[in-house]
C-alpha cells in the first residue's frame, strides 16, 4: 500500500512538471510574440515608455524588440505622400482667385520624436493646410490677375520656395509643390471674354477699313487708266482717219463672227457692219456709239445692233470681209 501511494505521487509530480513546462513554453512564446514587432519598408518607429515617455531613438525597418506592456511602438510612414489643397485668395487688383496646389510631403526621419511630441501622428493635417493658405495669400497678393496667368511659372516657383522654407520649421520635407488649377470668378471670366471679343471685332473692323481703302485706290487707278485709254483713243481717231476705218473693219469682223454662231439666217447691210465708206454719216454713226463703247470696240467688243426688222432663220457662218465695200446696199448673206 505504501508503494502504491508513492507511485501515484510520482506520476502526479511528473504530470505537474509537464504541465508547468508546457505553461512555461507557452508563456515564453507569448512573451516573445508580444516583445517583437515588425517595421515595414518605408516606415520608421519610435517607442513610448510608460515610465520615461517618448524615447529619442528612431527604429528602422525590420524586426525590433519592445517590452510588453511597458513599451508602445509608434510607426510613421516616411514616404512622400501627395496632397491636394485648394485655397481661395485675392490678387493685387482685388480679384478672387481659386488656386489648387499638389504637395508631396514627408516627415524628417531623424526628427520623428520631436514631431510626435509637437504635432502627433496627423502632423500633415495640422500643418499643411494652414501654411499653404498663408503662403498662397502672401504670394498671390503681389500679382495682378492677368500676371497670374502670364507669369504662372514665376508664381509657382515663389510658392514652392517659400512653402519649403516654412515647412522646415515643422520638420516636414516637401518633395514637390505645383499649381494644378487656377481659376477666377465667373464675373471676371465673362469680362475677360468680352474684352477679347471686343479686341477681335476692332481688329476685324480695321481690316475692313484697310480693304475698303485698297478697293477705293484700285477703282481710282482703274478709272484713271480707262480715262487715259479713252483720251488716247480719241487722239488716235482725231489725228489718223485710217485708225477709224480699221476699227470699222474690226467691228464688222466681230459682228460677223458673233452672228455665224447662230442657227438662223441673218441679212446684214453694210451700214450695220460699219462698212459703207461712201456714206458720209458712217463716221458720225460710229462716233455716236459713245466714248466708253469705242473703248469696247477697240478692245474687240461689239458696239452695234443687228437690224431688228429681219426675221432670223438658221445660219451657219458669216464670211469676214477682206476688202472695203463700195455700195451701201451690199448685203452680207449667211447661208445654211
Amino acid at each position: 500500500q505504501h508503494y502504491f501511494i508513492q507511485s501515484n505521487l510520482s506520476r502526479d509530480m511528473a504530470r505537474i512538471a509537464g504541465a508547468a513546462a508546457a505553461a512555461g513554453l507557452a508563456g515564453i512564446a507569448m512573451l516573445a510574440n508580444n516583445a517583437l514587432y515588425t517595421v515595414e519598408g518605408g516606415h520608421r518607429s519610435i517607442l513610448f515608455s510608460r515610465l520615461g515617455g517618448l524615447k529619442d531613438t528612431v527604429y528602422k525597418e525590420g524586426l525590433n524588440f519592445k517590452v510588453p506592456w511597458l513599451h508602445k511602438p509608434i510607426i510613421y510612414d516616411i514616404r512622400a505622400t501627395p496632397r491636394r489643397i485648394t485655397s481661395p485668395t485675392g490678387s493685387k487688383d482685388l480679384q478672387t482667385v481659386n488656386i489648387s496646389l499638389r504637395v508631396l510631403s514627408r516627415p524628417d526621419p531623424n526628427r520623428l520624436p520631436t514631431i510626435c511630441r509637437r504635432l502627433g501622428t496627423d502632423y500633415d493635417d495640422r500643418v499643411l493646410p494652414s501654411i499653404v493658405n498663408e503662403i498662397l495669400k502672401s504670394v498671390v497678393a503681389q500679382f495682378n490677375a492677368s500676371q497670374l496667368i502670364t507669369q504662372r511659372q514665376m508664381v509657382s516657383n515663389m510658392v514652392r520656395d517659400q512653402l519649403v522654407e516654412r515647412a522646415r520649421d515643422f520638420d516636414i520635407i516637401l518633395e514637390d509643390v505645383a499649381i494644378t488649377d487656377l481659376s477666377f470668378s465667373a464675373q471676371y471670366t465673362n469680362a475677360i471674354e468680352a474684352k477679347q471679343i471686343a479686341q477681335q471685332e476692332a481688329q476685324r473692323a480695321a481690316i475692313l477699313v484697310e480693304r475698303a481703302v485698297q478697293e477705293r485706290q484700285q477703282k481710282i487707278v482703274q478709272a484713271e487708266g480707262e480715262t487715259r485709254a479713252a483720251l488716247m483713243l480719241g487722239e488716235a481717231i482725231a489725228t489718223n482717219p485710217g485708225f477709224l476705218k480699221l476699227r470699222r473693219i474690226t467691228a464688222a469682223k466681230h459682228i460677223a463672227e458673233t452672228m455665224s454662231k447662230s442657227q438662223n439666217k441673218v441679212y446684214l447691210t453694210s451700214d450695220s457692219l460699219f462698212l459703207n465708206i461712201r456714206d458720209t454719216l458712217g463716221d458720225d454713226a460710229l462716233m455716236s456709239v459713245g466714248q466708253g463703247d469705242l473703248v469696247d470696240v477697240a478692245m474687240g467688243g461689239v458696239a452695234t445692233p443687228v437690224a431688228a426688222d429681219v426675221e432670223p432663220v438658221a445660219a451657219e457662218a458669216i464670211p469676214v470681209p477682206e476688202v472695203v465695200f463700195t455700195e451701201p446696199e451690199i448685203l452680207a448673206e449667211v447661208a445654211q
